[in-house]
């Protein structure tokens, strides 16, 4: 069974979802465009690298551009059919001066130009980078910071009035909230030793309570900003697209042959099929195997067979969705494995090798490889084979296998790569070349070549697993990379959770273009379309509740 879900809008909406990449100094002109104006302050006068987004009354589309060193925006024709827009912007530092609106008529371009003023809530609009570059403290302290950015921004935390001791139990109880809670959907785990002891967190806590408002009523630091975007960093349209309700997280996503975007949902038991043309929502329903455990899904691959398989993470099962039936098969872990501990993320696809698939436990840290023929499952512990001096609590991110089948794990404290020989089960590991790397998301090519993202580290590293050797490159700072891969260019996207930009990296002159989105963005897993010229790069917006859609214009 599948639930349909049509989101329908008028025609005007739809047509304003296609794609027609512009020229790049066309975009502006008003020869071209549909809608165009300059965007200035008293402060400043006319303004480069404001975010200018456009929005239909009703519509779930929403279509971005960014001014140029004139200060002036454009819109295509081919993204704003005729009719009424409210126009919002973005730009650190200011608020828009009075409501902006334009109404887009055929054969004309519109003119709206736009004023802004000088915020009176700079808080408000710094993004998690920001804070992180705001709030005093050693790098070892704030790195206590990335974890929270998963479930919510850090404006909550330096907002908040707790004192040391009221911290000990917030962290504590924040613990034991699954990874895909949310403000207005907390959901406590069933292995309630993962909440750990409120006194186990007093070195975090004594740090939190000396940068958020609970001993004054205004931060002790200067609130510092980064610099909104210029050159290169302003030629590009970004199309947002909401999706159904406001616990629905958009977080893995894909794209097929046919152009349609497929995401897990990290936040509801739903993976989502979305076609960005017709502008149509299909959400096949998951089955719940545990009923009190939290809902939400992570990841998604497709197979060789074009088959979609994804997690189940606190249900203990994983699933495979075929795309042209809707059918789903779902594996289950055994009982003797599928305990209160269980969380399922990811998986190692290559059974076409030999019928065996990968997945592995938050909880225990534990490998576990089904026989797909005979049902049979193994069960591994590979952070046992860790180097000396690696630490005790270390955990396993994401796992991915390579062309013979062979596991490959990225650790997510002090930051290894491993391998679990498929045929031997033997267990190494390689330590990142930066110390407390942190790695995260992986992609891996067809020469067996690793991607891998380190989250502490601000890099991507690329291992060759052939010659066993890693080859990092250096990301614009407070990147804090979620996952990257490369285009058909060889240049490097990578999302993240903290800037809200889009990081465009050339490996070989380490020049970065940055994009910035049009609202909080905290960005997953991204998918390269190289299909397209120039490159389109898809992403979920996790607390945004969209699907975005980032078409550079070079």
């Amino acid at each position: 069974m599948r639930a349909n879900l049509m989101l329908t809008l008028a025609a005007t909406a739809a047509a304003a979802a296609m794609v027609f990449p512009p020229a790049i100094d066309a975009v502006r002109a008003e020869g071209q465009a549909a809608l165009t104006g300059i965007v200035s302050s008293e402060a400043e006068g006319k303004m480069e690298g404001v975010v200018v987004t456009a929005r239909r009354p009703g519509s779930i589309v929403q279509v971005s551009v960014t001014t140029d060193a004139e200060g002036r925006y454009g819109f295509p024709r081919n993204r704003l059919e005729p009719g009424d827009y409210t126009l919002s912007i973005r730009a650190v530092g200011y608020d828009i001066d009075s409501p902006a609106k334009a109404t887009v008529a055929n054969g004309k371009a519109a003119t709206a130009d736009i004023k802004l003023r000088t915020t009176k809530n700079l808080a408000g609009q710094l993004t998690n980078a920001e804070w992180m570059m705001s709030v005093p403290g050693t790098e070892e302290q704030k790195a206590g910071l990335l974890d929270c950015v998963g479930c919510h921004t850090l404006e909550r935390v330096v907002r908040s009035t707790h004192d040391s001791d009221e911290w000990t139990h917030v962290i504590s109880r924040m613990r034991g909230y699954g990874a895909v809670s949310q403000p207005i959907k907390p959901q406590p785990m069933l292995d309630r030793r993962r909440a750990g002891t409120p006194e186990q967190f007093r070195k975090l806590a004594d740090y939190l309570a000396t940068i958020n408002l609970s001993a004054v009523d205004h931060w002790p630091y200067e609130l510092k900003t980064l610099p909104r975007p210029k050159g290169r960093d302003t030629r590009a349209i970004v199309t947002q697209y909401d999706v159904v309700r406001p616990t629905s997280e958009p977080h893995d996503v894909l794209v097929d042959k046919e152009g349609k975007v497929w995401y897990t949902d990290f936040g509801e038991m739903f993976i989502g099929k979305f076609d960005p043309k017709t502008l149509k929502l299909v959400e096949y329903p998951i089955q719940k195997f545990k009923d009190k455990a939290p809902t939400g899904l992570l990841s998604i691959e497709f197979d060789r067979d074009g088959k979609i398989w994804f997690d189940t993470m606190y249900q203990g099962s994983l699933g495979c969705l075929d795309p042209q039936t809707g059918k789903i098969a779902y594996y289950p872990l055994p009982p003797e494995y599928n305990d209160d501990t269980v969380q399922l993320n990811f998986t190692g696809l290559r059974h076409d090798v030999d019928g065996k698939v990968w997945t592995k436990s938050v909880g225990t840290q534990h490998i576990f490889r089904l026989d797909l023929a005979t049902g049979k499952w193994e069960r591994f512990h590979p952070t046992d084979y860790l180097p000396e001096g690696a630490p005790k609590h270390a955990t396993i991110y994401q796992v991915i296998s390579d062309s013979q089948n062979n596991l490959w794990m990225a650790e997510f404290v002090a930051g290894h790569l491993g391998k679990i020989d498929a045929k031997t089960t033997k267990v190494t590991w390689y330590p990142m070349p930066t110390p407390n790397a942190r790695a995260r998301r992986m992609n891996i090519d067809d020469q067996d070549r690793i991607t891998v993202t380190e989250y502490r580290g601000n890099k991507v590293a690329v291992f060759d697993t052939r010659a066993e050797k890693f080859t990092e490159y250096e990301l614009p700072a407070r990147t804090y990379p979620y996952r990257a891969n490369f285009d058909k260019n060889g240049e490097i996207w990578a999302s993240t959770m903290h800037t809200d930009r889009v990081v465009r990296l050339d490996p070989k002159t380490g020049t970065a273009v940055q994009y910035l989105m049009p609202s909080d963005t905290n960005m997953r897993t991204v998918f390269v379309d190289k299909s397209t010229t120039p490159t389109t790069f898809w992403v979920g917006s996790n607390h945004d509740h969209r699907i975005v859609k980032v078409e550079p214009l070079d």
